[in-house]
């Protein structure tokens, strides 16, 4: 019984590796951070790069006046200018709705995405293809990618679809100018 007291009493006083013992406390917290970090900074360059590109076709489509924009050539154009959004052909949804500016009712809340794990496709909801003198429209696009650490802090926080892929939504409106 004396000994094994003397071990507890050596073992109580001896400080070889208490830095192990706080490094295994504290490290799941930091690496979290940084896997959390490092995902948010890429959600962010996407999203910047959706909105921005989206703004620009919306711009463009402004100022071709009286020319009625299409599915494809809006996908198109805002794929070339947001290069950072992986696959974005196959994973970019839009939308095109009219708008009244004077008996105002808001658009459906839910956003139109594309879901990789349904078997069957699915059309475009509302993609309004002709549009006449002064329509308030309003373009959504709706961006899917799969988290870069799905099962990782941020990313484990995301809500995905049931293939795995979260969303980025961007709106933007404009008036289709009179020709």
């Amino acid at each position: 019984m004396k000994r094994l007291n003397k071990l507890k009493r050596w073992l109580l006083r001896d400080e070889r590796g208490s830095a192990a013992v706080e490094f295994v406390i504290v490290f799941p917290f930091f690496m979290g951070f940084l896997l959390s970090s490092f995902e948010l900074t890429l959600i962010t360059m996407r999203s910047t790069m959706l909105e921005h590109s989206l703004d620009r076709v919306v711009r463009e489509i402004r100022l071709d006046t009286g020319a009625v924009p299409q599915h494809d050539d809006i996908k198109d154009r805002i794929c070339d200018h947001a290069p950072i959004i992986p696959d974005c052909s196959k994973n970019l949804r839009l939308e095109l709705i009219r708008v009244d500016p004077r008996n105002w009712v808001d658009p459906e809340p839910l956003f139109d995405c594309t879901d990789q794990s349904d078997t069957e496709v699915r059309p475009v909801r509302s993609f309004v293809s002709s549009l006449e003198d002064n329509d308030l429209m309003m373009l959504r696009a709706c961006a899917k990618f799969d988290p870069i650490f799905p099962n990782a802090a941020l990313g484990f926080s995301l809500s995905k679809d049931g293939a795995g892929m979260a969303a980025l939504v961007a709106t933007s409106a404009f008036v289709q100018e009179p020709s």
